[in-house]
């Protein structure tokens, strides 16, 4: 494939999303769609990325830091070639072919910009990327023949009665070697309602000087462009039904796939079942086998192979659960490691921690962590049994094969083998309580049958 330059438009100010966030930094599955598109790119290996900016420029250039990316601003705007023309200072000197691309529409595939790419290698100018949607509404069209070859491209108000019956669209991704595009751009005029300068008109403009202008198809949901909250919620819901599919492919089992939501990073493994309501935040890796229950939430938690998780626990990030662990209901993790085939069953909070093999912590269990002004790690040894509604203040090592009662505030290290239990002395006072209830009910009577005021 013959090398090619990448231009991005982000410069609109997206008003339709009703955000102070720019609309391509919004995420899919927890990725800006902007990421989405330059990930995607990078497979492509493209010489160069210009991003075209202008509102709330501050956010782009913080989020892609450290990316071999540039921007160039479009200040004023007026229109889409227009914003195209700003990159041309970033890549001057370059020979190869020029993509524009916008940055709203996140979920174009790179097989399908590189067909667009090759598409020139036949003797075409410029190549145009369409889709049939199953309803064209307003699109502009594309008026091809069969072989893909274009004779116009209209706009769906220019367009007549038997141009609207086409359901061919202008998806509006264009390429052209960099020597035809800029002249191309240049050319574009702003003889329209708006007084802008539309890209569409680059492939117009090479047609009417007898170029041989090219049409590449893909799927609707490639190129559907993002520009409410509505259809942000559309985008989420399509990427994570291709997600969803996948992993079902890949041998994972979900039990109620459409209420599972993955991360764009998640990885999942062979033979894990996935009940009903759970989902994965950024940063989640989960071995074979493994089984997480109902309405667990994960998010930078690693899950090894036949750990069970859930229902109604959480993972936050640097969560570990060796082979065969096992958390429980209402058990939240935070960057701690559950040794293998160590249990935290039920109602407990494991922070800053590391718990040995085969461990057992008790329903209740709080590791004290934080101070108010720092964090310290706590030490439960291989075999340690962790009674119920203890709290082990950190830092603290419990050893192997020691035991903390049940009730226990514990402060200090327990060596391997013992047994800690910090308890107040219990009291009994027989027949105090009679007496109080005597006394109580008395007193509610004389209230009862008192004056009236």
């Amino acid at each position: 494939m013959t090398d090619f330059a990448a231009i991005i438009l982000a410069a609109g100010k997206g008003t339709r999303m009703k955000s102070d966030l720019h609309k391509v930094l919004h995420p899919i599955a927890g990725k800006p769609m902007l990421m989405h598109i330059l990930d995607e790119f990078e497979t492509l290996s493209p010489k160069q990325t210009v991003v075209v900016v202008g509102d709330r420029r501050e956010q782009i250039d913080a989020a892609i830091a450290g990316r071999d990316v540039v921007t160039a601003l479009q200040d004023p705007q007026h229109g889409t070639a227009h914003a195209a023309q700003q990159a041309r200072g970033s890549l001057e000197g370059f020979s190869g072919n020029v993509l524009v691309t916008f940055g709203d529409v996140p979920m174009v595939r790179a097989e399908t910009v590189a067909k667009l790419l090759t598409a020139l290698d036949g003797g075409a100018k410029v190549a145009v990327l369409g889709f049939r949607p199953s309803d064209p509404l307003a699109y502009g069209r594309i008026i091809a023949d069969a072989s893909g070859s274009v004779s116009k491209m209209v706009e769906f108000k220019d367009a007549s009665d038997e141009e609207r019956a086409v359901n061919l669209c202008n998806s509006g991704l264009i390429v052209a070697h960099s020597a035809d595009m800029w002249t191309l751009l240049d050319a574009v005029d702003n003889d329209n309602a708006q007084a802008e300068y539309y890209l569409p008109d680059v492939a117009t403009g090479a047609i009417a000087r007898g170029d041989k202008v090219v049409v590449i198809e893909c799927e609707a949901d490639e190129v559907a462009g993002i520009n409410s909250r509505a259809e942000l919620a559309e985008a989420e819901q399509r990427w994570q039904a291709v997600r969803r599919a996948d992993a079902m492919a890949e041998g994972a089992t979900l039990k109620a796939p459409d209420t599972v939501f993955f991360s764009h990073d998640t990885t999942i493994g062979r033979d894990v079942t996935v009940e009903p309501h759970v989902v994965f935040g950024p940063g989640v890796r989960v071995a074979d086998g493994v089984h997480i229950k109902a309405y667990t939430h994960l998010e930078g938690a690693t899950l090894a192979s036949g750990a069970q998780v859930g229902p109604f626990a959480r993972l936050r990030p640097g969560a570990v659960m060796e082979e065969n662990s096992f958390v429980g209901n209402f058990v939240e993790m935070k960057k701690a490691t559950l040794g293998p085939g160590a249990k935290a069953s039920h109602l407990s909070y494991i922070g800053d921690a590391t718990v040995g093999k085969d461990a057992n912590i008790g329903a209740g269990t709080i590791t004290c962590n934080y101070d108010g002004y720092f964090k310290y790690h706590t030490t439960i040894g291989e075999r340690a049994f962790i009674g119920s509604n203890s709290a082990l203040i950190a830092p603290v090592t419990i050893g192997d094969d020691a035991i903390v009662a049940a009730g226990s505030a514990v402060s200090r290290d327990v060596g391997a083998g013992d047994l800690r239990m910090v308890r107040a002395e219990q009291l009994v006072k027989q027949g105090w309580a009679d007496r109080f209830h005597d006394a109580m009910k008395k007193k509610k009577a004389a209230q009862k049958s008192g004056p009236k005021k």
